[in-house]
């Protein structure tokens, strides 16, 4: 007789049921880490598809919430391109970083010191085609292409909010566009 064969835990069934589990852990990982990172976007940009309406009088409507910071961002477009607006009435005209103004083909126009929260910078006047916020469309809109701002965000100054009447209650900033007569 021969010795029964010693089993030292290298079954196939057990291997496979090991790596199914593993892969079930990198699969759990990866779609936690969607999850957390979608709650993240919503958290920053709570206004990713704004509440609009449009009354029977023509006029617009945006609502817009507060991010975890207190400040009103949205999503939007400027000549069709998607954007991130971050709402600011400290700002005269709308701030767009070279990298965004290259993409939406604004053109540069004369140069020109401003003064900002980061000291006097070099701008250049420009002009938006069509600036989309909700279902709001402004077009003709006064801006500057800011050489000096970094990163995706674009400040919605007064030249484009001047042709908005806006009221803020609690967390809540209303838009509001009048139709032109």
């Amino acid at each position: 007789m021969s010795p029964a064969p010693l089993n030292n835990g290298n079954q196939p069934g057990k291997r496979i049921g090991q790596g199914m589990l593993i892969f079930s852990f990198v699969l759990a990982l990866i779609g936690l880490s969607f999850f957390f990172e979608g709650q993240l976007q919503r958290q920053a940009n709570p206004n990713q598809n704004p509440l609009m309406m449009e009354l029977s009088t023509g006029i617009k409507e945006v609502v817009l919430r507060q991010n975890r910071q207190g400040h009103y961002v949205a999503s939007g477009t400027i000549n069709n391109v998607p954007v991130l607006f971050l709402l600011d009435t400290g700002a005269t005209d709308v701030a767009i970083p070279e990298s965004i103004a290259l993409a939406a083909g604004l053109q540069r126009g004369s140069a020109s010191r401003a003064s900002t929260a980061n000291g006097v910078v070099t701008v250049y006047s420009t002009k938006i085609d069509e600036l989309m916020l909700g279902n709001i469309v402004l077009e003709g809109v006064n801006a500057s292409i800011t050489t000096s701002m970094v990163g995706d965000t674009i400040l919605l100054g007064m030249s484009a909010l001047r042709q908005i009447e806006f009221s803020q209650r609690g967390d809540e900033l209303t838009l509001r566009h009048y139709p032109e007569n």
